[in-house]
């Protein structure tokens, strides 16, 4: 974890001049590959995530800090990533969403706010015999076990 922690600082250094850019995380993998992932409140660009890079991997450098062969890949989390963090939902809001809840069933629908705790959703609810309709549904976070964008081709 002292690994972890010290490139977490390295790269609120680098970035904090871009109150856009956040951390999603930093992973010391097993396999030696020290993984960063960020993101921005409206994208990241390459340039960033080069910028990052050459910061922390010289820094680790200069320190000594890890003392095996390791490869440093520093990156957005891809689209089909679950979201982690409350700001990534908001960056997220009026995208359609899919939740996988801890009880094993599925929820769909439009994300409509965040709060610290729940998120607020616009799903298609049918009954048998009726038409769908809207239904706005108030979620507790701590009831989802995973949520991604869907991604839509239209």
């Amino acid at each position: 974890m002292q690994i972890e922690n010290r490139v977490i600082e390295l790269v609120e250094e680098k970035i904090a001049d871009r109150p856009d850019l956040f951390i999603v995380s930093v992973r010391f993998l097993k396999n030696g590959v020290l993984e960063i992932l960020l993101d921005g409140d409206n994208g990241i660009a390459i340039e960033d995530c080069v910028q990052v890079s050459r910061h922390v991997g010289f820094h680790l450098e200069e320190e000594n800090v890890i003392d095996k062969a390791y490869r440093l890949e520093v990156s957005s989390p891809g689209i089909d990533s679950p979201l982690l963090l409350k700001r990534q939902f908001e960056k997220n809001i009026g995208r359609s969403i899919q939740m996988k809840m801890l009880d094993g069933t599925k929820k769909e629908g439009e994300l409509l706010s965040v709060t610290d705790d729940s998120i607020s959703i616009e799903e298609k609810v049918k009954e048998k015999g009726k038409k769908a309709v809207l239904v706005q549904a108030d979620i507790p976070l701590d009831q989802i076990k995973e949520t991604k964008v869907l991604i839509s081709f239209k």
